[in-house]
């Protein structure tokens, strides 16, 4: 998609990927169980981090788990959510190395023929056994003892792997796949009611809150 036109506001959600592009509006603080890339077709970018440090750049990086807020802006801007278990989340994680919130002007072009070619890849880096786990959370409820012993591992140990190699519990990803799967309910015109219940949420209210 071309930058020169303004274009319409629009979500695209895929394996590994979710694409939105339109207006930003200035939210509370939040994180995210995915990497973010959120890029200007013109001008900047503006983040805030939790300590209220202003990041602005053409494209700004937030790793997973970083708290942060976007500044409201009425021009478009392009954010792309990765999910963390990609081959090419191996080279964001290496980006954002000791950085929460950086600069990515390499990645400003990203197109989005590259990106769904490069997500469709597992990681070479994360254990193949937390690769099988979070697989098996996106594919439906599953209970921490039944997920640890299908790969080979104990709740505690699986526990400790994911928190050292994704910097995060597995239960935020369980979430995170969960709204990503409301989000497609809603794109395809499903009520808040009738996603929250395709994404496995109690209710409207727990979707909501989440």
């Amino acid at each position: 998609m071309g930058d020169g036109e303004r274009a319409a506001a629009y979500v695209d959600i895929g394996t590994g990927y979710v694409i939105h592009r339109g207006p930003s509006v200035d939210g509370s603080l939040h994180a995210h169980a995915a990497f973010q890339l959120a890029r200007a077709p013109r001008g900047e970018v503006v983040v805030l981090d939790a300590a209220g440090a202003r990041h602005s750049a053409a494209a700004l990086l937030v790793a997973p788990m970083v708290r942060h807020r976007m500044q409201a802006t009425a021009a478009d801007v392009v954010t792309v959510f990765i999910e963390p278990h990609c081959a090419f989340a191996d080279r964001l994680r290496e980006r954002c190395a000791g950085r929460g919130i950086t600069a990515a002007g390499e990645l400003h072009g990203l197109g989005e023929d590259e990106l769904r070619r490069n997500v469709a890849r597992p990681s070479a880096r994360l254990d193949a056994r937390l690769l099988a786990a979070m697989d098996a959370l996106a594919a439906g409820p599953v209970q921490m003892p039944a997920l640890a012993a299908g790969v080979g591992l104990s709740p505690q140990r699986l526990r400790a792997l994911a928190q050292r190699q994704l910097g995060m519990p597995l239960a935020r990803w369980r979430i995170w796949r969960r709204l990503a799967g409301a989000a497609e309910a809603l794109r395809e015109g499903g009520s808040l009611a009738e996603a929250a219940a395709t994404a496995g949420f109690a209710d409207q209210a727990h979707f909501t809150r989440q």
